[in-house]
């Protein structure tokens, strides 16, 4: 598999996250991942630093050979992006990459399969993809969340994510934000969704049940469980209205693990948008919740700027 008259060879990607690692081939001009030569490998984010970057090296060399050799990496933070160190202090996942040079470490494991290794952060990669191909397409400005173990974010400015400034919060990312008076991650997360779940009389400790599970409780008429979504969703709401206005965004952007109980999210989401004075944009599902990181990694290696 190589680049010939009839196309470029294809991006190779890294999508690595707390749980797993997935490697792929993209071909941008198609605007898609290559299905059969997608790898996906378990990785524990509690591993020591040398099996981590083995086991993302493992995953990366059981891509096809003849790719190009700028390689895409969406990395969660956090994460020195520009010089590829890991940063993770305190975050109770990859504590053993603080201060590890994490593109030397996979450029060496790669065996000179590799000329260079541009990282992005996750959410930010799942945005451009959805910007590039998905359901922010045709949006100058929007917000593109991911919402599963806490709240991943990107404020995308023509297809660009943009991290300082007056028009979004601190870094870019609404995790920083405050609700209620506590951080935003306290309420709209998994934990805090148990939390809430158990503090309106669902079960607690060991026998407390997962988001999966109380949005299947929800459905079937737990006040409580409907209550928690409901909660958490709406502080969301709250919390981005202010920003989604100043930044102008035309739509709002979803994916990540909890979208999948749409038919919960979206209301409390959008209400809680409105009630504090929100602009009246789209909230909507991504389009290509699954691949869309791994298409934005394929476009930030071939070059895709930063947002000043």
């Amino acid at each position: 598999m190589t680049g010939t008259a009839a196309g470029p060879a294809p991006v190779p990607v890294l999508d690595i996250g707390g749980t797993h690692v997935t490697a792929a081939l993209v071909d941008l001009a198609e605007g898609r991942a290559l299905p059969y030569t997608v790898v996906r490998r378990p990785l524990s984010a509690r591993a020591g630093a040398d099996d981590i970057l083995d086991t993302i090296a493992e995953a990366a060399l059981g891509l096809p050979d003849g790719h190009g050799p700028h390689w895409g990496v969406a990395m969660p933070g956090p994460f020195d992006y520009a010089s590829g160190i890991g940063r993770f202090t305190g975050v109770g996942k990859f504590e053993s990459l603080a201060g590890v040079d994490v593109g030397a470490g996979l450029r060496e494991r790669l065996a000179g399969r590799s000329a260079r290794l541009r990282f992005l952060n996750d959410a930010d990669a799942f945005a451009v993809g959805e910007y590039g191909g998905g359901a922010a397409a045709g949006h100058d400005r929007a917000v593109c969340l991911t919402l599963g173990t806490g709240v991943g974010s990107s404020f995308l400015s023509f297809g660009r994510p943009v991290h300082a400034g007056s028009l979004v919060p601190p870094g870019g990312h609404v995790h920083r934000l405050t609700v209620h008076g506590r951080p935003l991650e306290d309420t709209v997360s998994r934990r805090g969704i148990r939390a809430r779940y158990a503090a309106l009389g669902g079960p607690s400790g060991e026998e407390a049940p997962d988001v999966r599970e109380i949005a299947a409780r929800a459905r079937a008429g737990d006040t409580a469980a409907a209550q928690a979504f409901r909660y958490a969703f709406d502080a969301l709401g709250r919390a981005l209205a202010p920003w989604t206005s100043r930044f102008g965004a035309t739509a709002v952007v979803v994916g990540g693990s909890m979208a999948r109980s749409w038919d919960l999210v979206h209301p409390a989401l959008t209400t809680g948008l409105t009630s504090a004075g929100g602009p009246d944009v789209p909230v909507v599902p991504a389009r290509r919740p699954e691949e869309a990181p791994l298409l934005g990694a394929a476009r930030w290696a071939q070059g895709a700027p930063d947002a000043p």
